[in-house]
């Protein structure tokens, strides 16, 4: 039994040694290849210096060099943080500092972006291009130099490793002394209340407990063909790659610019064979909504699984009228324990409206609401869910305090010794019988796209506008996308600041999705009796 993600590669590639194992566009590569070449790289960020633990940063777009970089990093016994290629300037170089990373995994026209934030790559020790193109005053020299901003004169020089280097390193498999399932795997960034992405820490283990129950709960076979809709780095993804592999499979890699066209996506899923699909419910609405799915055939189309939002029951309806040989499952997790409760759906009546429940609990998990009085929540009680079990996360990055907040000494079942549970923030009641059903967030969090937002990050980028002087950041629900993103905003006298403006600056601060749909500029918020922002009252100004 496999303990370290990597084994999961290794043990497949014996058995499939020639079979494909992704596909991109019109690229693939084999288990052999994969294997062959990840340890490769696991050589050379080895001689580069790294070491068990270190993190090393992933900055590609999806592809199949970008899966090669997950292995490698995984085999040289260090930690992968993979980066969102199409985040703003900032926000990269900002995830690099916090996490510290030492190698760069990239390209030469990804990185360029990056060269006006060189005082902020600090602990950068190396770079390595998986292409051949450095376009930088010093290209022809093999050592970047880094000037350290504040006149301390250059700190470390980076190492910049070409694919040729990598290539001519050993093909076996390097040891690592010591490396145990407990060690970190990888971290993924989500969104932080301070206005700082929060590192979300996944161990071997935590992993591993999820893509053995998810292998054998949905009977992954090495004939499959398992979609990759989601980026790296958000949790979707450690399905799509790491079960798949388990089980000798295809990953087929979905561009991301398919999403803008729900026919082509259609196309593709039924061109490319698609058995099992996983992806946010906002993705599966615009092919019931715009994929014309009646024009196409899906005859090996065998699963569908859908996770990060609410599913509108008329839009699932319309989707198993539409696929009625699938089978359907609702998967819910935050990414600090990925999926950690399921359902699988059966017929939809055509008179419910009430939301799909998110199920119970996966093998090796337990889930338990809590209520207002701190208590075992009894059947139909509200209450807040906790998660228990070894595929919690190990903490947040570099933030102990916050961690301390989420991750508690379990006080509800004393007898069972010193276990850990994990409080979610997410209010849920449990039905007669024993599913479990997802009523909303605690706190500012906001649910978009199946992305999780965290308000008080795009209120603190917002602020930095200097003709803003209070902003407020609601959801206002949408059955399509969960919800949209609303920024109340209060400028200063005198000062104009028009819609475009405003969203246009959010752009070069943060990511794509976590960008404002709707603005609205006020004289002034109210306020509570403490003087706070009275949020609950913008909601109910603002239910539409």
């Amino acid at each position: 039994m496999a303990y370290l993600l990597q084994q999961l590669l290794e043990k497949s590639a014996r058995l499939y040694p020639e079979q494909t194992v992704v596909i991109h566009k019109n690229n693939a590569i084999t288990y052999q290849e994969l294997q062959t070449v990840s340890s490769q790289l696991a050589h050379r960020l080895i001689s580069a210096g790294i070491h068990k633990g270190d993190r090393v940063g992933i900055y590609l777009k999806k592809s199949i060099p970008a899966i090669i970089a997950i292995f490698g990093i995984l085999k040289a016994g260090a930690v992968y943080v993979p980066l969102d290629p199409a985040a703003p300037r900032q926000r990269i170089t900002l995830i690099i500092a916090n996490a510290k990373i030492e190698t760069l995994i990239s390209t030469g026209e990804k990185f360029t972006a990056l060269k006006k934030s060189w005082s902020d790559l600090d602990t950068l020790q190396s770079l390595v291009l998986v292409d051949h193109q450095l376009t930088i005053d010093t290209q022809k020299s093999d050592l970047l130099e880094k000037r350290d901003f504040s006149d301390r004169g250059i700190v470390n020089a980076i190492e910049v490793i070409t694919w040729q280097d990598v290539l001519k390193s050993p093909t076996s498999t390097p040891t690592v002394a010591n490396l145990i399932e407990n060690d970190l795997a990888y971290i993924l960034y989500t969104s932080g209340s301070t206005g700082t992405p929060k590192g979300v820490m996944i161990s071997h283990r935590g992993a591993l407990t999820f893509i053995n129950w998810s292998y054998n709960c949905f009977k992954v076979q090495s004939t499959d063909r398992v979609s990759n809709h989601a980026p790296l780095h958000f949790d979707l993804s450690i399905f799509d790659i790491f079960t798949t592999i388990k089980a000798g499979a295809k990953v087929i890699l979905v561009p991301p610019e398919l999403s803008v066209f729900p026919r082509n996506l259609a196309q593709f899923i039924s061109q490319q064979q698609i058995t099992i699909w996983y992806s946010v419910p906002s993705v599966l609405i615009q092919l019931v909504n715009w994929g014309n799915l009646q024009q196409h055939q899906f005859p090996t189309l065998r699963t569908i699984l859908f996770a990060g939002e609410v599913f509108p029951v008329k839009y699932l309806r319309d989707l198993m009228n539409y696929l009625p040989q699938a089978e359907y499952y609702n998967l819910y997790g935050p990414t600090e324990t990925n999926v950690c409760t399921y359902y699988r759906v059966e017929e939809l009546s055509p008179h419910q409206v009430e939301p799909i429940p998110i199920g119970t609990a996966c093998e090796n998990t337990e889930v338990f609401a809590v209520n207002a009085s701190h208590e075992i929540a009894k059947i139909g009680e509200v209450g807040e869910l906790y998660v228990r079990g070894a595929g919690l996360m190990k903490g947040y990055w570099g933030i102990p305090n916050q961690t301390q907040g989420v991750l508690l000494s379990d006080s509800f079942h004393p007898d069972w010794g010193e276990e850990i549970v994990y409080k979610t923030g997410d209010l849920v009641k449990q039905k007669s019988d024993g599913n479990y059903l997802y009523l909303g967030r605690r706190d500012t969090m906001i649910k978009s796209r199946g992305y999780r937002i965290e308000a008080g990050e795009i209120e603190t980028a917002i602020y930095r506008h200097s003709a803003v002087v209070e902003v407020a950041v609601i959801p206002i629900p949408d059955e399509k996308i969960g919800n949209h993103i609303k920024a109340i905003i209060v400028p200063r006298d005198g000062v104009e600041i028009a819609e475009s403006e405003l969203k246009a600056f959010c752009s070069d601060i943060l990511p794509k999705y976590m960008i404002p749909d709707l603005i609205e500029l006020r004289q002034s918020l109210p306020k509570t009796s403490t003087g706070k922002i009275d949020r609950t009252l913008l909601r109910q100004q603002n239910i539409i």
